[in-house]
């Protein structure tokens, strides 16, 4: 024993050094509210208020998984909200140190229905901006940098970051799940998590000082395509009156029941599942497996539901029966899909509520020499949340211009957010005012100086095609 204890403090002698340089975390300034569930407490920071962590339904594991989001379990006493959840489960580095093309590295969960929350101190009837990540519908969470919410609170505007289910655990369909509960709605389980976070804001934002009459929905790639998806779904009727859509307008038909299950069985085979599998068999195989496996991780998609989801929004924006509220849309110069952006701000704007349309054409100085052909997906994020800051593609890297040009872009998102849902233009960056788009019209260029509107029609789709054009 003497032996092991004199061992023991050599070792413990050697991390001295490390344990003294390590910190910490400052005292939380605690801010508490109290929502349906109980009672939460978040933290004041940079004289906003936070809270993370939040649940908006019960885990989707075990029997919930490939359930619609089931209620919140009520907890007793004061539940800390002050740090993250991990994100849903998803494909990762081995090093912890290098993150996805959705922005996550480390740990994950299939325990993952959580929101982070920030708000204004004593604020009251403010409007909230309901935010959805990007990813490809396998990758990234609500957490993110470059989601903080920090500007758009100091400028009067909740912003509720949400984490949705990912992969074949958010868009799978296979027919033992479907004898198993033929009454519930079967696939779209991202969908159905974005439902049940709207219907958690209308029930439990006023707690926060947010107005659940004016939720704008807002989302970025996939998450452009859960708001897009979200203006033909009828649960989700009335829980916002306006819509963002940032590199994301997914106009596309939903897959047929048949495919999807066909597609679920061929790539559970490739793990050595046959056809004839149980869904309890089903639930038992680890979330992580599921993201480990190519097949498995991706290429799942929405699928029509008589009940939940009769029709697609292409569908829905034809027959002029989507939900009709103001949407703001665009891409950016260096990617494709300003075509697509163009053809929602047709359809969603040809009656009632308007539409506006933008192209984001800023590159930093920093990635001039890589961003050739001008900014890239994503590129537009720590722009439009002024969070260059918190950004990993920001930074120190950032320049003036940069950072005079996010404060103008987020004053701009969030002076849409401050519409009058009924308003056919809105004012913001000094001056600019934003008309809606109608064929034919214009768009907003978001440049180094500034928006400035030009002929939407004679801009291309994306860099290929105005090379082309170019060349021609």
């Amino acid at each position: 024993m003497s032996r092991f204890l004199a061992a023991f403090a050599v070792l413990s002698a050697g991390l001295v050094p490390q344990v003294a340089s390590a910190q910490m975390p400052d005292p939380i300034d605690g801010v508490a509210v109290d929502v349906e569930a109980g009672t939460l407490m978040g933290s004041r920071e940079d004289g906003v208020i936070v809270f993370r962590g939040v649940p908006y339904a019960a885990p989707p594991t075990g029997e919930n998984r490939w359930r619609p989001p089931q209620p919140v379990e009520p907890w007793q006493g004061v539940r800390a909200a002050t740090a993250h959840e991990p994100p849903c489960t998803q494909p990762v580095d081995t090093d912890t140190t290098i993150a996805n093309f959705g922005g996550v590295n480390g740990a994950q969960s299939e325990d993952c229905l959580y929101l982070t929350i920030t708000a204004p101190e004593n604020a009251e009837g403010a409007p909230v901006l309901v935010w959805f990540h990007g990813g490809a519908f396998f990758l990234g969470a609500g957490s993110l940098g470059s989601y903080d919410g920090t500007a758009n609170a100091r400028q009067g505007v909740i912003t509720v970051s949400v984490n949705y289910r990912l992969g074949a655990l958010a868009n799978f369909v296979h027919p033992a799940l479907e004898a198993e509960h033929s009454d519930e709605p079967q696939g779209n389980y991202a969908l159905q998590d974005a439902v049940a976070v709207l219907e958690w804001v209308k029930a439990n934002i006023g707690a926060f000082g947010g107005d659940p009459e004016r939720v704008t929905v807002a989302g970025q790639s996939a998450g452009g395509g859960i708001v897009v998806n979200l203006l033909s779904l009828p649960s989700a009727k009335g829980l916002f009156d306006k819509a963002i859509v940032q590199s994301g307008s997914l106009l596309l038909p939903d897959r047929p029941n048949a495919d999807a299950q066909k597609m679920a069985i061929e790539a559970l085979d490739t793990i050595g599942i046959g056809p004839n599998v149980t869904a309890d068999e089903m639930r038992s195989i680890s979330a992580q497996t599921f993201a480990a496996s190519e097949p498995l991780r991706a290429g799942f998609f929405f699928t029509p539901d008589p009940e939940f989801k009769p029709t697609s929004t292409i569908a829905a924006l034809r027959a002029g029966a989507e939900t009709d509220v103001p949407v703001l849309v665009g891409s950016n110069k260096g990617e494709q899909g300003f075509a697509a952006a163009r053809t929602l701000a047709a359809l969603a704007g040809d009656t009632g509520a308007p539409a506006f349309l933008y192209r984001f054409d800023h590159t930093p100085a920093f990635r001039t020499g890589e961003w050739a052909a001008g900014p890239i997906h994503s590129a537009e994020l720590m722009f439009t949340f002024d969070s260059i800051d918190r950004s990993s593609w920001g930074g120190e890297r950032a320049d003036a211009a940069d950072r005079a040009l996010a404060r103008t872009v987020n004053g701009c998102w969030v002076a849409f957010v401050k519409m009058a849902p009924d308003a056919r233009a809105f004012e913001c960056a000094d001056g600019f005012v934003w008309q809606a788009y109608r064929p034919g019209g214009e768009a907003a260029l978001i440049e180094t100086t500034g928006p400035v509107l030009a002929p939407a029609d004679a801009l291309p789709d994306g860099p290929e095609e105005d090379a082309a054009t170019q060349d021609e």
